[in-house]
């Protein structure tokens, strides 16, 4: 129902972790979305927790796109790191190289981890990005903040002098004065225990077989912060609307991306709106393995249908804790099923009238605003509570008063009306996702976004080539290709 479509300048509310309040969401360009999300670590699969921060950026995308934005959506894969050298380590056998073995694993991981994503309807990333291709953006960006005394080399690696940015920890509101050992190694080499690696030299026996790379300051690996910063800036720049990711992340992470992008670019805020997901708990504890309560999305979907823990994801509200039980998960299974129910009877009274799907697509397409007044108000409840952060709890209750007050009497309905109902179904299925159809995921997109979202790749690509860059312009071909679009140059 084209009645039912917002227009991007509404009044749509964001709370931002930086600000610590809600404000009217605001892009950099009036119409495209630069919106980057911290991807995983893949040293292992994707557990519950991972699925519920990843569901929640999937609907914030859906929804955006549904209001109007074009939407570049970027996620990073950290493809060497210590926890897959720590594995690499235990799985290796004697006569393996080492490097090969913790690339091969990373690369099996995340494979396992897209396919999760698939199962879980999580298609909004619009590109993965590895650490590992971005290694030249990597140094050059330690180079430089080097080059603005920013950061030091010593015996072990380079480092990012703490105590030079004025705002370290904003994000985080912590008291850079009381940050010492909190989640920090030691490491006599460095001027202040604060102060966190850029790049880690690999240069001792101890360390022989991990996989290294060249660079000024000898063969080594980059720091965790920095690859997301090369990153954002090779295809965002200095500044982008959103940033996403656990709250687990703010600090020290985020802070440090904080750090080293406004250190070398001298603007703030680097990013406009910081969106984080609360914690996910199992049984009102922490989720951990020594606790036994660890749980891969492939060990849950074994038992429950994907579209079940979606649902279940998305009844909370994305920045609130959520406690992971049986109980809770059979309860959003009853929840599901009503609402399925209920559009089992809507789909009934529909092809009974008209008799194919694609004629209803036809009808609701043509409708006008709707007259039914209990749809209205549904309407209105739904997209108030999406506008209001993204309140998904709320906006699926809006589905259930709808449901409750109009079940017993569809069948006495004028049929537009039946229609109309059966049109803002859908739109909602598009936006949260819930209910896997063979063409779900992204038929909120229309044609003029898809054409804007492939100028930016294409933009994106010309500039590369320009800086010579030439492996990560041949990534983008490659992957536009996967996706059915021929690219000349």
């Amino acid at each position: 129902m084209n009645s039912q479509k917002s227009n991007k300048h509404t009044s749509l509310k964001v709370y931002s972790t930086l600000t610590r309040r809600k404000e009217y969401f605001k892009p950099l360009n009036e119409s495209r979305v630069k919106f980057f999300v911290c991807g995983p670590t893949v040293y292992n699969d994707a557990h519950i927790g991972h699925g519920r921060t990843y569901i929640s950026f999937d609907m914030i995308k859906r929804y955006l796109e549904y209001k109007g934005y074009t939407v570049l959506y970027l996620q990073n894969i950290t493809d060497v790191d210590d926890k897959i050298i720590n594995r690499g380590k235990e799985i290796a056998k004697q006569d393996e190289d080492l490097a090969d073995v913790c690339m091969t694993l990373a690369r099996r991981y995340e494979r396992r981890y897209k396919e999760d994503m698939e199962s879980l309807n999580v298609k909004g990333v619009n590109l993965y990005m590895r650490a590992t291709d971005h290694m030249d953006k990597i140094i050059n960006q330690i180079e430089r903040l080097i080059e603005k005394g920013y950061a030091y080399e010593s015996d072990n690696g380079v480092y990012f002098e703490v105590k030079k940015f004025d705002d370290f920890a904003k994000l985080s509101n912590r008291n850079i004065d009381e940050l010492e050992g909190h989640r920090l190694k030691e490491d006599s080499s460095k001027k202040d225990p604060r102060d966190f690696a850029l790049w880690k030299k690999r240069q001792d026996i101890e360390y022989y077989g991990e996989p290294v790379w060249n660079s000024p300051w000898g063969k080594g690996r980059p720091g965790w912060h920095i690859e997301d910063t090369a990153i954002t800036e090779e295809y965002f720049g200095e500044q982008y609307d959103i940033h996403g990711g656990g709250l687990d992340l703010i600090f020290p992470h985020h802070d440090a991306e904080i750090a080293q992008m406004e250190a070398l670019s001298g603007k703030k805020p680097m990013v406009n709106y910081w969106f984080h997901t609360g914690f996910l708990n199992v049984n009102g504890e922490k989720m951990s393995k020594s606790l036994g309560n660890f749980i891969t999305i492939k060990d849950l979907l074994k038992e429950i249908s994907p579209e079940t823990f979606r649902f279940f994801v998305l009844s909370t509200h994305y920045r609130s804790p959520i406690d992971f039980s049986v109980d809770s998960l059979h309860q959003a299974d009853k929840s599901l099923n009503k609402i399925k129910s209920y559009i089992n009877d809507v789909d009934d009274i529909l092809l009974n009238e008209f008799g194919d799907e694609d004629t209803i697509e036809d009808q609701i397409d043509s409708l006008e605003a709707t007259q039914y007044d209990t749809l209205k108000t549904a309407i209105v409840s739904f997209f108030n509570a999406m506008d209001d952060d993204f309140n998904t709890p709320k906006a699926i209750a809006a589905i259930f008063k709808l449901i409750s007050d109009s079940k017993s009497e569809l069948n006495n309905l004028d049929i537009n009306d039946v229609l109309a109902i059966k049109g803002f179904l859908s739109t909602v299925n598009d936006i949260l996702g819930i209910i896997f159809l063979k063409d779900d995921g992204n038929s909120n997109n229309n044609g003029s976004n898809e054409e804007a979202l492939l100028d930016i790749l294409a933009d994106t690509r010309k500039k590369l080539r320009d800086e010579k860059q030439y492996d990560l312009s041949d990534e983008i071909r490659s992957r536009l290709t996967d996706l059915g679009y021929e690219i000349s140059d």
